[in-house]
C-alpha cells in the first residue's frame, strides 16, 4: 500500500486513460499540492479524517492536481489546468509543490503529462474551469524564459462561469489568497476566454452545471455517451474521503451550500450510475458511485487506487 504521508509526484502514473461510451478519457497527473489536513476536513477530527489520508509534519496532506483530458467527437477538452508555473519558491515550500516538467521543454508536469498522452498544448480546442482558484486555472498561463506570461493552450477557448469571473474580480480578505490574476486575465486580453451563463452543454455530450459552496459560481463537469456517464466533480467533493456528507472543506466560503450541492450531486450519480472523477484525491483518479449501508461509497475502483 502506498504510504501517502509521503507520497511523491513521480508515485503516480503520468497518465491513466478509459473509456466514457465513445469518449476517451485521460486522467493527467500535472503534480502534487500539499495543504492542511484540518482546513481540508473542516469540522471533522483529525482522528477519524487522519484514517484516511495521514498527514506530514507540518500537519499537511498530499493533493493531487489531477486534470482530465476529454477526446469528444467534435473537440479536444482540457478539465482544469493544475497549478502552472509561475509561483515563487516560497509559494510551492508552503504548499508543497511538486509539479515541475520533467522534459526542459514543457513549463510543468502537466504538459509531460498531456504529450504521453499524445498530444500537445496546441491541439487542445477548449479549456474548462470549473473554477479560478490558483490549483485549477494556474495552468492556464505559463512563465516563459524571459518572465512573461502567456497563454499555455493558445489555440483553446477557455471557459468559466461568468459569476466566477467576476467573483474573482471582487476578492477580499478571505478569498483574495486564492485568486492570481494572471492566471486568468491574459486569458481575456488574448479575446480567449469565453463566460457561461448556468448550465448547460459546451459540445455535444459535454455539460456544466452548477455546484456552489466552495465558492458561489463553481460548476461541475458531465460527460455523457453511449449511455455512460462520468461526472469530473473539481472542489464540491475534492477527495473519495470526503464522500460522506458532512465532510466539507473549512475553505468552503460557503459550507452549508456545499452540502445540499453534494446531496443533490451524490443522489443523481447513484441513480444514474455515473463514475466520480476526482481532481484531488492523491491516488484514485475514479470510481463509480453505490449506495452503501452509510451513505454513498466508491466501487469499481479500475485504476487500482485508495477507496
Amino acid at each position: 500500500m502506498t504510504d501517502l504521508a509521503s507520497l511523491k509526484a513521480a508515485d503516480l502514473p503520468l497518465v491513466r486513460t478509459r473509456m466514457v461510451g465513445e469518449v476517451r478519457m485521460h486522467a493527467l497527473e500535472a503534480g502534487l499540492q500539499r495543504l492542511d489536513g484540518g482546513a481540508m476536513f473542516g469540522v471533522v477530527p483529525k482522528p477519524l479524517w487522519e484514517r484516511r489520508i495521514p498527514a506530514d509534519a507540518r500537519n499537511r496532506i498530499p493533493l493531487a492536481l489531477r486534470c482530465f483530458l476529454l477526446e469528444m467527437p467534435d473537440a479536444l477538452v482540457l478539465v482544469e489546468t493544475g497549478l502552472g508555473n509561475k509561483e515563487s519558491e516560497k509559494f510551492t515550500d508552503i504548499y508543497g509543490v511538486e509539479n515541475a516538467a520533467e522534459d526542459p521543454a514543457h513549463p510543468d508536469r502537466l504538459h509531460d503529462a498531456l504529450a504521453e498522452a499524445g498530444f500537445s498544448a496546441a491541439d487542445v480546442d477548449i479549456v474548462v474551469n470549473t473554477h479560478l482558484h490558483f490549483d485549477h486555472a494556474g495552468g492556464n498561463t505559463y512563465r516563459d524564459a524571459n518572465g512573461e506570461v502567456k497563454l499555455s493552450f493558445p489555440e483553446a477557448r477557455y471557459l468559466v462561469q461568468r459569476g466566477e469571473w467576476e467573483y474573482a474580480h471582487d476578492t477580499n480578505e478571505r478569498t483574495s489568497a486564492s485568486y492570481l490574476p494572471y492566471n486568468y486575465d491574459p486569458v481575456e486580453r488574448a479575446g480567449r476566454l469565453e463566460l457561461l451563463e448556468g448550465d448547460g452543454e459546451i459540445v455535444p455530450g459535454l455539460s456544466v452545471f452548477g455546484t456552489p459552496g466552495h465558492c458561489p459560481h463553481h460548476q461541475s463537469v458531465l460527460v455523457r455517451s453511449g449511455g455512460q456517464a462520468a461526472c469530473i466533480l473539481a472542489d464540491v467533493l475534492p477527495t473519495m474521503a470526503h464522500l460522506p456528507l458532512p465532510w466539507i472543506m473549512g475553505y468552503d466560503v460557503e459550507p452549508l451550500r456545499t452540502l445540499e450541492s453534494k446531496r443533490a450531486l451524490l443522489d443523481r450519480a447513484v441513480r444514474e450510475s455515473w463514475l466520480l472523477c476526482s481532481v484531488h484525491d492523491p491516488l484514485t483518479a475514479w470510481g463509480s458511485a453505490v449506495m452503501g449501508a452509510r451513505g454513498v461509497e466508491l466501487g469499481g475502483d479500475e485504476d487500482g487506487g485508495r477507496r
